[in-house]
């Protein structure tokens, strides 16, 4: 499960940041980074809020002065928070707050992407009919802004951006 992530995660930071300077490529690979651990068979560290937050931190002490560089790598850990939400990790309490409430989740259990794999299937489908409609609503589909994507990660952010 890939497009529901990064849809979900892309389309949550344009309503949200509404920024022309995000670079959506960081948000997309940090909603999808938790799913590494789906191959191991059970949450850890990305599953938790600590990961995430500490991924933050990593960016932040990495990128310290460099204003350009902290605007394209912070969303690598947003799309880890949106990750969390949309997997709804966030429901798992003891895994969500590890260590805070405990222990006992980590590394136990299944990973929440396989525990509801049945709805993981409908999420997919969502997130294709969404990603087909962000390739049409940020111009994508027009090849100068499909080159400006894949060149710096930006989505025009408004219809005057793409020719609408």
């Amino acid at each position: 499960m890939f497009l529901w992530f990064v849809t979900f995660a892309v389309l949550v930071v344009v309503a949200v940041f509404d920024s022309p300077a995000m670079d959506y490529r960081y948000v997309a690979v940090g909603a999808v980074v938790p799913v590494a651990e789906v191959v191991i068979g059970h949450p850890y560290i990305l599953h938790t809020l600590l990961g995430s937050v500490a991924t933050l931190v990593l960016v932040a002490i990495a990128t310290r002065g460099r204003r350009l560089a902290a605007r394209r790598f912070v969303g690598l850990p947003i799309g880890m928070f949106l990750h969390l939400v949309a997997d709804g990790t966030w429901s798992r309490a003891k895994l969500f707050w590890w260590p805070f409430l405990g222990t006992s989740a980590f590394g136990r259990g299944d990973a929440p992407e396989r525990a509801h794999l049945a709805a993981s299937v409908g999420l997919e489908v969502v997130g294709i009919v969404a990603a087909l409609w962000i390739v049409r609503r940020y111009g994508v589909d027009r090849r100068d802004a499909r080159r400006r994507f894949l060149r710096s990660g930006r989505l025009a952010t408004s219809p005057k951006d793409h020719g609408c």
